[in-house]
């Protein structure tokens, strides 16, 4: 029987980042996905100099008492990017639609660069806790790990203060955690990723690109939900989702795209992914 995916984020019309990501990647990798857009942005927040919004928040708890009348069942219930104030909300809308199989994946998506992002406070980060306290799988990258651990950001680190952070991580709930952007020498980037069950370390690393691209966060997390719903373990659907960021980025330096903030190509990208899920 087909996978089901519910993906809960913003709508960015202009630049591919949340939803314009996530429900391409998702569907071509043979999930059914449905999505609950939290907002409607006329572009990105990111290098664009301004943008419209239109606040969904009221919109998501009729959506999901509605889809009482319907039988249906989510075998995945993806976030992102989310408000502080949704995220009670989808910590209700998780307990009206999770059964017992359905897997909670949460990219927290609130922090890069050792700051959090603009729309957010520390408040913020507490209530992502609470969500995470309900996940199976969290996706931060290292600025959000150390955030929710509760430790000060370095841009410098070494290898047991990665595993340190996920282990503390793991103890906030969720069975496995995968943190990414990591790199231990000059050149690389890579996932690490722990197993609270196994209290297993895994790492992943390719050779990184130079700059700033954005949605590949979102990029990330899709890849690697679409790859876990189509059977494969979680080491590698880490390495299939950090593989299809780095083709995607690849593609873009190669097309010479000059607005970054316009997003990677990662539809060119997507015939490595299927492919990857055909094996």
């Amino acid at each position: 029987m087909q996978k089901r995916c519910l993906t809960i984020q913003d709508y960015s019309c202009l630049g591919r980042c949340s939803l314009t990501v996530a429900l391409p990647v998702l569907s071509a990798a043979g999930i059914e996905t449905c999505g609950i857009p939290t907002a409607v942005l006329s572009n990105h927040t990111a290098g664009f100099k301004d943008w419209t919004y239109a606040d969904l928040t009221e919109y998501i708890k009729p959506t999901v008492e509605h889809w009482k009348n319907y039988r249906h069942h989510f075998d995945a219930i993806y976030t992102g990017y989310l408000a502080t104030e949704q995220i009670p909300i989808i910590l209700d809308v998780i307990k009206e639609l999770k059964t017992s199989d359905t897997a909670i994946i949460v990219d927290p998506a609130f922090a890069d660069g050792g700051k959090l992002y603009p729309a957010f406070k520390d408040e913020h980060v507490s209530m992502m806790k609470k969500l995470i306290a309900q996940s199976d799988i969290i996706l931060p990258n290292l600025t959000e790990a150390y955030f929710l651990a509760g430790d000060k950001y370095s841009s410098v680190y070494e290898e047991k203060d990665i595993k340190s952070l996920l282990v503390k991580l793991a103890s906030l709930g969720p069975k496995y955690v995968v943190i990414s952007g990591i790199s231990f020498e000059e050149g690389t980037i890579g996932c690490f990723s722990y197993d609270k069950e196994k209290k297993k370390f895994d790492f992943y690393q390719t050779r990184s690109y130079q700059g700033t691209y954005h949605g590949t966060g979102d990029l990330f997390a899709s890849s690697l939900v679409a790859s876990l719903l189509n059977g494969t373990t979680l080491t590698k659907a880490i390495k299939i989702a950090h593989n299809v960021v780095h083709l995607a980025i690849a593609k873009t330096i190669e097309d010479g795209e000059p607005e970054i903030y316009y997003g990677v190509e990662f539809e060119k990208a997507l015939p490595y992914l299927i492919s990857c899920l055909e094996k």
